[in-house]
């Protein structure tokens, strides 16, 4: 490759022939020249100018065209169009026929360097005429199939570059859509998998777990035994594990959490969670599940003088990474969405030794959708815990002003029973753009209504304590999207969202999720203003967090891709996240 090509590969951000491949183009200039004039198309056709004339508003010319005196018609003519249509001249033009006044016109004739066939044009940061000369020098079959693309791909690229109009000219561009999608995905694996790095483990963790299993006051449920089944499997290979568990709302995964520490003891794990309570609330249950030999130790933000190196089990919030912490062979991060790519490395990097690696496992209750964890594999292994302990038995409602009354009612009833109610809003204080009241202004109907009520917000110092109050002794809590993780409210029964229709889907599905933990019937109210919302009315159908990642994706495209990690949103040129997994399934195949 040339020097000046490479540098208009880079000016269009391109690495790979495959990636030119990608920049299809926006439409085609059909340049066969007309045999006849097709009124009201554009038309080929070669002309013989006869005599020109200025007017104040145009430039008209009287040539012939198909034997036939017609008027070329100019509107905003530049200096290059008196020069070039003189009487004499004789040229290849395109223009839109029309017949007016009796008279053929050829209105806005573009002035043709070459005709005879179909012509692509591109809208990128080349011009069009660059462009095609890239096409014709790099864009080949044989070129497409040595960067790793199947036959049939490569073939139906170079058609859509080069078309040949067919009959079935419908059915070709479909397939040909089908090519452009399979190689954007493939390229985007090839160069996820390109990042791919394996490190030798720190340690091979070969403890059994089983002992730790049977002593549970409960039986586990069949996904949980294949995540441990799957983790167990990692930790006794000799690269190190990275791992993503994936549990819906309530599914368990603290129990896997103890099992993958009982398969690493009598060698350290350090556990990350994002949040205090959290993080108290996994301690408090080592205390009730995992056995006494195991040292377990709470690490909080200025506790510094806990001896870390003297446990077995390290548990702490972000605050760990301002610690000294011992090596540890086992890394675990809870919520792990929570956590910037750079605190995860962070842990990771703080509890390693050298050249080895510690094993990685990270949880999380905001599964991916099935699309994403399948192009992600290539990185990293899944597990999905999809039952729960308990059956969710929630209701989801939909409710405007109309029906505020019918709520409260419950709410009234539930108090009764001894069951408590979340509300949470959209603001903390009031907001001019927001047509929803905010916690400061909602606050005073509740508390001068009802006994208990409690207030805490994000940026609140005490919210932990508060939230450990209000989950003893509370009936209402006035809240933002702070209990949306890892809170355990086994009384609460109800959920109302105000301004629902603001929230992503997944955060409506684990705020609903802080409900019916321990099989209590629950309830969610989706507050709205909106007249109608189709999201909303599948998501209040839907209950798996699985089937809520589905949709969030189908409604929610957009964001950044190759920055390192696909995100939630992510949102490719051609190939589509909701709809294309079968395409997926077939790259994947070819790439074995």
């Amino acid at each position: 490759m040339t020097p000046q090509h490479r540098r208009y590969f880079e000016k269009l951000g391109i690495n790979s022939i495959i990636g030119l491949s990608l920049l299809a183009p926006v439409r085609y200039d059909d340049l066969t020249p007309s045999v006849y004039p097709k009124l009201d198309e554009l038309n080929v056709v070669e002309i013989s100018v006869k005599s020109s004339q200025k007017t104040p508003k145009f430039f008209k010319v009287i040539a012939i065209a198909w034997g036939l005196e017609a008027e070329l018609i100019i509107f905003n003519p530049k200096n290059f169009h008196y020069l070039a249509f003189k009487a004499g001249n004789k040229f290849f033009i395109r223009a839109l026929v029309q017949r007016n006044f009796g008279k053929l016109q050829l209105v806005q004739p573009k002035i043709l360097s070459q005709i005879g066939g179909i012509f692509s044009v591109y809208k990128t940061e080349l011009a069009s005429k660059t462009m095609c000369s890239l096409i014709d020098k790099y864009l080949k079959e044989e070129s497409l199939i040595e960067e790793g693309l199947p036959r049939w791909a490569s073939k139906k690229l170079i058609s859509l570059h080069k078309p040949i109009i067919t009959q079935n000219y419908v059915k070709s561009l479909k397939e040909a859509m089908n090519a452009l999608k399979f190689a954007e995905i493939y390229l985007f694996l090839k160069t996820l998998n390109s990042k791919k790095q394996y490190f030798k483990a720190s340690s091979v963790l070969v403890s059994d777990e089983r002992e730790f299993i049977k002593s549970l006051p409960f039986s586990l449920t069949n996904d949980q035994k294949k995540a441990i089944a799957d983790i167990k499997s990692d930790l006794a290979g000799q690269i190190a594990a990275k791992r993503i568990i994936m549990g819906d709302v309530g599914s368990g995964k603290t129990v896997v959490m103890f099992a993958a520490v009982m398969m690493a003891y009598p060698k350290k794990t350090v556990l990350m969670v994002p949040t205090t309570i959290l993080a108290m609330q996994i301690y408090n249950e080592t205390k009730k599940l995992l056995p006494l030999f195991v040292r377990v130790v709470l690490a909080l933000g200025g506790e510094k003088n806990t001896q870390l190196d003297e446990v077995d089990f390290i548990i702490g919030t972000h605050a760990l990474l301002y610690r000294e912490l011992p090596k540890c062979d086992l890394v675990m991060i809870d919520e792990q969405h929570r956590f910037g790519t750079a605190q995860r490395d962070a842990i990771h990097k703080m509890v390693s030794e050298g050249k080895t690696h510690p094993h990685f496992l990270q949880f999380s209750a905001t599964p991916i959708p099935r699309t994403m964890s399948l192009i992600h594999s290539s990185l990293v292994n899944y597990s999905f815990i999809k039952e729960t302990p308990f059956r969710k038995n929630i209701d989801t409602y939909i409710i405007d002003k109309k029906g505020f009354g019918r709520m409260l009612s419950h709410v009234e009833n539930e108090m009764k029973e001894g069951r408590q109610t979340v509300i949470i809003y959209p603001l903390v204080e009031e907001s001019e753009i927001l047509s929803y009241q905010s916690i400061d202004e909602g606050r005073s109907f509740w508390e001068k209504r009802y006994s208990g009520v409690f207030v805490t917000h994000g940026k609140d110092k005490d919210k932990e304590r508060i939230l450990d109050e209000f989950a003893k002794n509370g009936n209402i809590l006035l809240a933002t999207t702070v209990v949306e993780v890892g809170i355990s409210l086994p009384k609460l029964s109800t959920i109302v969202i105000v301004g629902a229709e603001r929230l992503g889907l997944a955060t409506l599905h684990q705020l609903r999720g802080r409900v019916s933990r321990t099989g209590l019937k629950g309830y969610c109210f989706l507050y709205t203003n909106q007249p109608s919302s189709t999201r909303l009315n599948e998501f209040a159908n839907t209950v798996s967090g699985f089937d809520i990642a589905e949709l969030d994706l189908k409604y929610r495209q957009g964001g950044d891709i190759l920055g390192g990690v696909l995100q939630h949103g992510a949102q490719f040129k051609w190939f589509s996240l909701s709809e294309d997994g079968d395409i997926l399934r077939s790259v994947l195949s070819h790439m074995g």
